[in-house]
């Protein structure tokens, strides 16, 4: 979400604008176009994740596009290991505005942290993976198991897996 957009939403000014006039879209229409569940955005509101829902004139919620982008920032940050709560320490950091900079900046450091280690220790399983995969294509290929494991190859392949993990992707190129 740019700065400006998330301004205006925690101003309170109109959100969602398309061409002069206020974007509006139902609760179907936003699973529709998220993919999240009925029982899902009733769930996040009702936690205070979408503080900036209005309702129409007829009581419906009205959800804007601005909302629609809070939805992919909850997601993003749930999709990271934020639990609720803490997501919702978020959205109230914001709404307190400027002052709470410095404490969303760390959140999303320690977000990016520790989303890189899982995407290091994924990397290792899908190098355990892909050399199974070699593995078994060579057993296939020389009629068994206890032939492919004496490939040349593949015992180098192990090898560095096993003592180096990071380095796999080195060796097989």
């Amino acid at each position: 979400m740019d700065n400006t957009a998330q301004n205006d939403c925690e101003k309170g000014k109109e959100r969602g604008v398309h061409g002069g006039k206020a974007m509006s879209y139902s609760i179907g229409e936003v699973v529709k176009k998220t993919g999240l569940s009925v029982h899902t955005l009733r769930y996040y509101e009702k936690e205070g994740l979408l503080p900036f829902v209005q309702k129409n004139k007829s009581g419906m919620r009205a959800y804007s596009d601005m909302d629609l982008q809070w939805l992919t920032m909850i997601e993003c940050l749930k999709d990271s290991g934020l639990q609720i709560k803490e997501i919702r320490q978020y959205i109230d950091w914001y709404r307190e505005g400027d002052s709470t900079l410095q404490q969303r900046l760390k959140l999303f450091r320690s977000r990016r942290e520790a989303v890189e280690k899982e995407m290091k220790r994924l990397t290792v399983v899908l190098n355990k993976i892909h050399f199974k995969e070699l593995l078994y294509e060579e057993a296939i290929k020389q009629g068994s198991l206890d032939a492919a494991d004496k490939n040349p190859k593949l015992l180098r392949l192990k090898k560095k897996l096993f003592e180096s993990p990071d380095d796999f992707d080195k060796v097989t190129g």
